[in-house]
């Protein structure tokens, strides 16, 4: 089918739906949507563009080229991509997490001691967001500590137990981290849901906040931001009561990184006025921590409040704002690798918006170059590099293709 060059997208949509005798209903659970959203796309009232929805939708439709659906001829083609990105660490970290034994088990040659526990948790955490290799790194570390965390749950008592669960807690929030977008729907469900269950059962306000930013996390990039949005609000409710003068400082940053997470949610949906309150709240709760103060896994504190306005400024298609944001921040006040790498990803979103494919190209360099792993295996990273790739000035196509390859982008044409 070749529709016409004539048509919009949303067009194209519809009529390789109706093509393939598919509803409208069916079509939007596919891509994990709903019917309205996809209505709103084909009759032109919402643009399509998230890439990540356009390949679900290429996939839904059966489709090998996402020209068909963009109308775009010019350049290699955009292959559908035939499945999710892969990872050798994979494998072993399923096994972790669905064969999990009903009979308790010795942990692997450590006592039950949940502070030990928890501190190779924490060690876990810092790495991850140190390494230019984070996942590959972590990833090899995930399988004995699931295993240890949860034969010590279920050995321990009293508040050893509750530490235990705590320890649990965060090991399931780091495994949902360093598996984004290459483990399957089902892992990915399931490492959310014990994050949470275990913080509840530890009955710990800050542990609860935190498995449930990581929840918002899988729901908003599971194309369900209005729950994703309910269950970071529902957090902050919990714990804003908490916050008094003598709580702990994570208490205070775990509270921060829901409003940022509220923001960046919002925003996306282009929700203007919403994204900056939620921002607002986030960089309130900064100034009242001290300057330095960094959260142990979620990076909340002052660079990443300041991070976090590029990337709203982004999401609302605000380039011009958030290239100028960036232009003011200082990248080494930010101790994540991960987090830096991240930034500068959104920095060439920005220039792509302006449609300045030399500056991305700079920046997206910039990114890799700090933390390969991150570029490689996050979407919207992937999304520019091949945007450069098919679209960056002739003298620019081989520094492209060299980033594109390095990525794991195709570019065969």
């Amino acid at each position: 089918m070749d529709p016409s060059h004539e048509l919009t997208t949303g067009e194209r949509i519809r009529l390789l739906r109706e093509s393939r005798g598919l509803t409208r209903e069916a079509l939007a659970q596919m891509c994990g949507r709903g019917v309205d959203w996809l209505k709103k796309i084909e009759t032109g009232e919402r643009d399509l563009r998230s890439h990540t929805l356009l390949v679900r939708l290429g996939a839904a439709l059966q489709l090998s080229d996402l020209s068909v659906i963009t109308g775009r001829t010019e350049g290699p083609a955009a292959p559908v991509p035939t499945g999710r990105l892969a990872h050798p660490g994979l494998p072993d970290v399923w096994a972790a997490v669905m064969q999990r034994p009903l009979t308790l088990t010795p942990p692997t040659g450590r006592p039950y001691d949940a502070a030990v526990l928890q501190g190779r948790v924490d060690q876990s955490w810092r790495l991850w967001h140190t390494s230019a290799h984070n996942r590959s790194e972590v990833t090899a570390l995930l399988p004995d500590l699931i295993r240890d965390a949860e034969a010590a749950a279920r050995a321990l008592d009293g508040e050893q137990r509750r530490a235990a669960l705590v320890a649990l807690s965060d090991v399931y929030r780091l495994t949902g981290q360093a598996t984004a977008y290459v483990a399957p729907a089902e892992l990915a469900w399931v490492v959310a849901d014990r994050a949470l269950t275990a913080a509840q059962e530890a009955d710990r306000p800050d542990s609860i906040a935190a498995a449930a930013w990581n929840m918002g996390n899988i729901l908003r990039e599971t194309s369900y931001p209005e729950e994703a949005l309910r269950v970071v609000l529902d957090a902050a409710d919990l714990i804003r009561p908490h916050l008094d003068d003598d709580a702990p400082d994570d208490w205070r940053g775990i509270y921060g990184a829901l409003q940022l997470h509220a923001a960046v949610t919002t925003a996306r949906e282009r929700r203007e006025g919403d994204a900056w309150r939620y921002w607002d709240n986030g960089d309130q709760v900064a100034k009242s921590l001290p300057a330095t103060y960094v959260h142990p896994s979620t990076v909340f504190g002052r660079a990443n409040v300041d991070f976090h306005a590029v990337s709203v400024a982004t999401d609302l298609r605000k380039a011009q704002r958030a290239v100028g944001l960036a232009d003011d921040l200082d990248p080494d006040a930010m101790p994540s690798v991960e987090r830096r790498a991240r930034l500068w990803v959104e920095v060439a979103r920005g220039h792509l918006q302006r449609s300045d494919r030399t500056a991305a190209l700079h920046v997206m360099k910039m990114a890799y170059e700090i933390g390969a792993e991150t570029v490689a295996y996050t979407p919207s990273a992937r999304a520019v590099a091949a945007d450069l790739w098919r679209h960056a000035p002739r003298a620019m196509r081989p520094e492209a293709g060299r980033l594109a390859e390095a990525i794991g982008v195709p570019t065969a044409s």
